[in-house]
């Protein structure tokens, strides 16, 4: 056992944090103090995510990681049974359109965000287990891959359709580092397009996103009204943005831009270097996770180093897509650096796993 862990990966993960509570507040002063009759509000209440999520990360980071494979089935058990809760009126809450909250006074807990780590968990024990038949439809595939439609099928109900592609998408990562054979992934893929397309007919609102997405200006104060913000954002920003506070579309032009478009107010206010800083450390943490997964003591701790990088990677990769333009909104939080207590501590939950996996280094 290595006692150390991995020191570049603990920094950056502080440093990105640290960055996001400062850009929260800058993105949020003034529409807290307009809501709220407080600027801090938003602040307030993710600073004191950031410091549980903190404490969380150094404990979890001392638990030895053998310790989930153990208990992989009951967590995933109990995510389950929160999805299902969550879905029932009066006790699950309603926001920004999608029943996908337990409310506690002003905060709410997302189950989806912890049952993505779950199935991570689950589907590592899985891989380990089922070694010899990751190559075989019915044996291998077939059944993960069934349960992961499942919980896709909880999160839609929601619906939460970001979250459900985060989740599919990790999984099917970790297959393919499982063993599963490329063409699989062919057909799969030929597939999802098909259930994407089934998707958008049954919500009509999915259908719009997509052709704000085309043509923003076909509906500029609608569905386009977003993504148009974003890049009056982030065009004229230049090399070093126009400094610190200095956003103009916080000033309610762009909705809620300390969630999902954060990144836009970085690049307002910090430009191209805002991009380099954020992209930088985003790429260490990532960097650093494929490390300690090819580097893993044992196939179960590769495996779940793996999924949570994937899981982590594929975020980034979906929040920046869509606030520069390339893919159709998708509810997705920049993880670390946007509002929302729920996505810091699981993410930081995740990131003290990572960091025990770092201690068994070979």
């Amino acid at each position: 056992m290595n006692k150390k862990i991995n020191y570049l990966l603990l920094i950056s993960i502080i440093l990105l944090s640290l960055f996001g509570l400062l850009m929260i507040y800058s993105a949020s002063n003034v529409w807290a103090e307009y809501k709220f009759d407080d600027a801090y509000k938003f602040i307030k209440n993710q600073g004191l995510f950031f410091i549980i999520g903190l404490f969380l990360l150094n404990f979890i980071s001392k638990i030895n990681y053998q310790i989930y494979n153990k208990y992989s089935k009951k967590l995933l058990l109990a995510c389950i049974i929160l999805l299902i809760l969550v879905l029932i009126p009066g006790i699950g809450t309603v926001r920004n359109g999608s029943r996908s909250w337990f409310g506690i006074g002003s905060f709410g807990i997302q189950p989806s965000e912890f049952t993505k780590l779950a199935l991570i968990i689950f589907t590592s024990r899985y891989l380990v287990k089922n070694e010899r038949n990751m190559n075989n439809l019915k044996k291998g595939i077939l059944p993960i891959l069934g349960l992961t439609l499942f919980i896709f099928g909880l999160i839609m109900l929601q619906p939460d359709f970001g979250t459900g592609m985060i989740l599919v998408m990790t999984i099917m990562g970790m297959l393919f580092v499982g063993g599963v054979s490329f063409k699989f992934f062919l057909k799969l893929g030929v597939l999802g397009v098909v259930g994407i397309v089934g998707l958008i007919i049954a919500a009509p609102y999915r259908l719009k996103r997509i052709l704000s997405f085309l043509n923003p200006w076909s509906d500029p104060l609608g569905s386009g009204f977003q993504i148009i913000q974003s890049l009056y954002a982030i065009g004229p920003s230049g090399l070093l943005g126009y400094g610190f506070g200095n956003s103009r579309q916080k000033h309610f032009y762009l909705p809620e831009p300390q969630t999902d478009f954060i990144f836009s107010i970085i690049c307002e206010e910090f430009g191209f270097l805002g991009v380099i800083i954020i992209s930088t450390l985003f790429l260490m943490i990532i960097y650093q996770g494929f490390k300690i997964a090819f580097n893993a003591h044992d196939l179960f701790g590769k495996y779940l180093a793996f999924g949570i990088t994937f899981g982590l990677a594929f975020q980034c990769i979906l929040n920046l897509s869509v606030v520069v333009g390339l893919i159709p909104v998708t509810g997705v939080t920049l993880p670390f650096v946007s509002y929302g207590g729920s996505s810091l501590l699981i993410t930081m939950i995740g990131m003290g796993i990572l960091l025990n996996i770092s201690r068994y280094q070979k």
